[in-house]
């Protein structure tokens, strides 16, 4: 199928909907997705956005402004993910009660005001992919059309230049609580620090980052071409200097670079 066809495809799907709740992170695919769906004629869409501690506060404004810039209603709702023992607690399918909190809120909404789908941005390559947080979307009865009209990340990132959107070069921005080792507990000022930390390292001009949290050790990854940014020696000591003022003990810049899903190593 051609990426002319697969876009039809997601379409001709959306406009069987009338009425939708989009799962609404400000990424690359929901941000696709939401696109789709507001070129697709239907009756109302309704963008959605979880805010908690596990998303960056930029993260919550960029999503206000695209889906400002897309004339689509957009709310924001609190999610609790940290009360819930068996996500702090930080388990291998971590993910999935993550996605139960939101899934099941955005429920609500769908029932209380009559909206007949909840859609999530999952792609063709995240089926691929380990997941937990797909059974929640499952149990929930959340509709995933782009990966039912087989659209990859890239074929989506391609699309999304095409229709001039602001995310098709954006980069992955998984949720911070991806960036703590599983088994160690997850805490508010544990996602705060690493937050602050990735903040303060893209003013150096890299794009593509992780600082991954194991123990007392700042793990940071970037991609190769980008190390020479970090190891100028007065950069090294300032980045340095201000993970450790953070909570941090030791500093490391991983080798193998900039991955997605490192985290995951340790269990496959």
């Amino acid at each position: 199928m051609t990426l002319e066809e697969k876009f039809n495809t997601l379409q001709n799907r959306l406009k069987q909907m009338d009425r939708v709740i989009i799962a609404f992170s400000g990424g690359v695919d929901s941000s696709f997705l939401l696109k789709a769906a507001s070129m697709s004629d239907l009756k109302e869409v309704l963008a959605v956005t979880g805010q908690s501690e596990s998303m960056p506060e930029e993260e919550v404004s960029f999503s206000k402004e695209i889906a400002g810039s897309l004339n689509v209603r957009h709310r924001i709702i609190s999610t609790n993910e940290l009360n819930d023992r068996n996500y702090f607690k930080n388990p291998p399918d971590r993910c999935y009660y993550c996605k139960k909190e939101l899934f099941s809120k955005l429920k609500e909404i769908a029932i209380k005001e009559d909206f007949s789908y909840i859609l999530d941005g999952t792609n063709s390559d995240d089926a691929k992919d380990r997941r937990p947080g797909r059974r929640a979307a499952q149990e929930e009865g959340v509709q995933s059309p782009l990966l039912d009209a087989g659209l990859s990340k890239d074929e989506i990132r391609e699309l999304s230049k095409s229709l001039s959107l602001p995310t098709w070069d954006k980069p992955a921005t998984p949720c911070l609580a991806s960036r703590i080792t599983y088994g160690q507990e997850i805490t508010a000022e544990l996602l705060n620090r690493i937050n602050k930390a990735e903040t303060f390292i893209r003013k150096f001009g890299v794009k593509e980052l992780r600082v991954r949290n194991q123990s007392e050790t700042a793990r940071i990854e970037i991609q190769p071409d980008d190390f020479h940014k970090l190891m100028n020696g007065p950069v090294r000591k300032e980045i340095v200097d201000y993970l450790k003022s953070l909570g941090f003990k030791y500093i490391t810049l991983d080798l193998q670079g900039f991955r997605s899903g490192s985290g995951n190593e340790s269990i496959n």
